[in-house]
């Protein structure tokens, strides 16, 4: 199996050019998945992601994302459609590359593969699912990482693993280039396996063994991004691995009175509010104070590539022109 695949997106610049995506977490009709990406693409942001679940809570309902991504692409020109990111356990990868691969031909090369191991227990017992301790859905991820670069590169693969074994297959429609595939990621290990294997690494707060994710405020400060990033440099090799974040904006004249806002809303209390100025995941202040945040951010952690919540995509549109 080719484990240097060809691809789009690791021979860029040292330094990226920052680009900007909208996460449609409030999406619940066609209607209104047509009129997010159309107004997405008109503001300017380089893509349009969907997250994977299919209960309620913690996100809202959602639309089933490879089905809803296709009707968007349709409906646009040059917006990228993605996950963010599926559940690997939800789908066996030779099924997901078969999908991945149509969704990639008929989006004309937009889309962008996002793969996760799964965390929410409460989803995988609402749906009868066995909720595998960390280090079995880590190991799955890992693998259907490496049976996804083969099969989306083209190639005919043949895989003996732990969990999945492959004898000869090969995807329809073959992907004129792989599409780019993101991993999130939060402990040490998913972050090296992101960094060898993905082409963007979402960074996250880990997720914990009873099906959540961390809420401690130290998963947030900047020393743990910076060794997160670390993790995933030294994985990568020298290859150029883009990174990313979602975040929620919180706008106001003020840095200082957003983040003792955003401090409160944690529930970390105002006296965290110095900490809430320095989080790489926090933004607060008015657009341009914003815009130079990220400036700052990138030259220290190296983001480039921002997801925002689609509620948020309007007020956050005057900072993708500061930064056009």
């Amino acid at each position: 199996m080719d484990e240097a695949p060809k691809d789009r997106t690791n021979t860029g610049p040292a330094r990226r050019a920052f680009r900007f995506g909208v996460v449609g977490e409030s999406i619940c009709s066609g209607a209104q998945l047509l009129a997010t990406a159309r107004r997405a693409e008109d503001l300017g942001y380089s893509a349009l992601v969907l997250r994977d679940h299919f209960v309620a809570e913690p996100f809202g309902d959602q639309l089933a994302p490879m089905v809803a991504l296709a009707s968007a692409a349709a409906a646009t020109s040059t917006l990228r459609v993605g996950t963010m990111v599926l559940s690997n356990d939800y789908r066996h990868p030779v099924m997901l590359a078969k999908e991945a691969a149509t969704l990639d031909h008929l989006s004309g090369g937009r889309f962008e593969l996002g793969l996760g191991a799964g965390w929410l227990r409460e989803e995988y017992e609402a749906a009868g699912m066995p909720f595998d301790a960390a280090g079995a859905r880590v190991g799955r991820l890992e693998e259907s990482l490496r049976i996804l670069r083969s099969l989306l590169s083209g190639d005919r693969t043949t895989f003996a693993g732990e969990h999945y074994r492959i004898d000869g297959l090969e995807v329809f429609p073959r992907p004129e280039h792989r599409p780019p595939l993101v991993v999130g990621a939060g402990s040490r290990r998913m972050l090296g396996i992101a960094g060898r294997l993905a082409d963007t690494v979402g960074i996250l707060p880990r997720a914990l063994p009873d099906g959540t994710i961390s809420e401690e405020i130290t998963e947030r400060l900047p020393e743990t991004v910076e060794r997160k990033v670390g993790w995933v440099r030294e994985a990568a090799a020298g290859r150029d691995v883009e990174l990313s974040m979602v975040v929620t904006p919180t706008f106001g004249p003020d840095p200082r009175r957003a983040a003792a806002k955003v401090a409160v809303m944690r529930g970390w209390g105002t006296a965290s509010t110095g900490l809430v100025l320095e989080m790489p995941s926090q933004f607060v202040g008015p657009p341009e104070h914003i815009a130079e945040q990220m400036l700052a951010r990138r030259d220290r952690y190296g983001f480039t590539y921002y997801q925002v919540p689609d509620t948020a995509m309007d007020a956050f549109a005057p900072v993708i022109a500061h930064l056009a």
